[in-house]
């Protein structure tokens, strides 16, 4: 039996998963990375190590076997020590030897334990679907010909300058005779424009105050209408709808995809699922559910039973 299916089961869920006589493995949550050399974006993940000292048997393990494979807590303790036999040969023979989705453990010139995760599967459910990206660096173009008019030729800057003096003073001492002249135009346009726009304004509150009396009319006229038509003799009924809350969810997946998210949803549906798609979240990933339960307890008998054909299946405990 191959128990790194099971190990690599649990880390979705559990931060430390022992492996009874030979290590655990252990997550820590390592938060969104930013390369800048190589401008590469990293999601958030579960980063994996490994502790040879903690061997004893916590249980997890050898009862997530149980459940999965149908059989007894204490077979299942027998096959992770067959197991662990197994690779502790290895180890003596080659060295090394790799788990599959978890990482390579190694011994050392001192015979100690060495292990490098593997980056190929993050851990973190709250990642599910992300995957790094590389965004080129955005180029900026300086614009640096004024610039270097005055700072590479400063003797052409002082001559447009000097070109430019005699022309602008022209042109003040001629506007000045017209500026007592613009003035006074200036303030009777405005004194026009005060008493103009107080008659628009008179004009404008009389037309609306004359529109809202005649839609309130329309409406009080309809209002009387439909009271006369109505039949008081059909008696007044209440409902009561109770709204059940559905809190435990079971997640099949989140696709970047919409169409895949459908076809897995149409796929659940045949299968006999009460499935639901929930609307893409913040990450832009369109998420499918098997189904929604009110009670831990009917999740979780659930949860086993779509384990036997989707081990990546797990539990999302939020009000949707």
């Amino acid at each position: 039996m191959k128990i790194e299916q099971y190990i690599s089961q649990l880390l979705y869920r559990h931060q430390c998963v022992t492996v009874p006589g030979f290590g655990a493995f252990l997550t820590e949550i390592q938060s969104a990375q930013l390369h800048e050399s190589t401008h590469s974006f990293y999601p958030p993940k579960k980063v994996i190590s490994f502790n040879a000292q903690v061997k004893n048997n916590d249980g997890l393990l050898a009862n997530h076997i149980a459940q999965i494979e149908k059989t007894s807590y204490e077979s299942a303790v027998a096959a992770i020590e067959s197991e662990v036999v197994i690779w502790n040969s290895i180890l003596e023979v080659n060295q090394r030897f790799a788990l599959k989705n978890i990482g390579e453990l190694s011994l050392n010139a001192e015979k100690n334990l060495v292990f490098t995760p593997s980056d190929h599967v993050n851990y973190l459910k709250e990642s599910f679907g992300l995957n790094s990206f590389v965004s080129p660096a955005v180029k900026r173009e300086q614009y640096q010909q004024q610039a270097e008019i005055f700072y590479q030729e400063p003797e052409a800057a002082a001559e447009i300058q000097t070109a430019q003096t005699p022309v602008i003073e022209l042109a003040t001492k001629k506007g000045r005779g017209y500026l007592k002249y613009a003035a006074i135009l200036v303030l009777a346009l405005s004194a026009t424009g005060s008493i103009g726009f107080k008659l628009y304004q008179d004009h404008v509150a009389e037309q609306t105050l004359l529109v809202e009396t005649q839609v309130q009319k329309k409406v009080q006229d309809k209002i009387q209408e439909a009271t006369f038509m109505m039949d008081h003799s059909i008696p007044a009924v209440t409902l009561t709808v109770r709204e059940e809350k559905f809190t435990y969810h079971i997640m099949a997946g989140a696709f970047r995809n919409q169409a895949n998210a459908e076809n897995i949803y149409n796929n659940l549906i045949e299968s006999g699922y009460k499935a639901r798609r929930i609307a893409q979240n913040k990450h832009g990933l369109y998420p499918v559910l098997y189904g929604s339960y009110a009670t831990l307890e009917e999740a979780r008998a659930a949860l086993d039973t779509i384990h036997q054909s989707n081990p990546d299946a797990w539990l999302l405990v939020k009000n949707l």
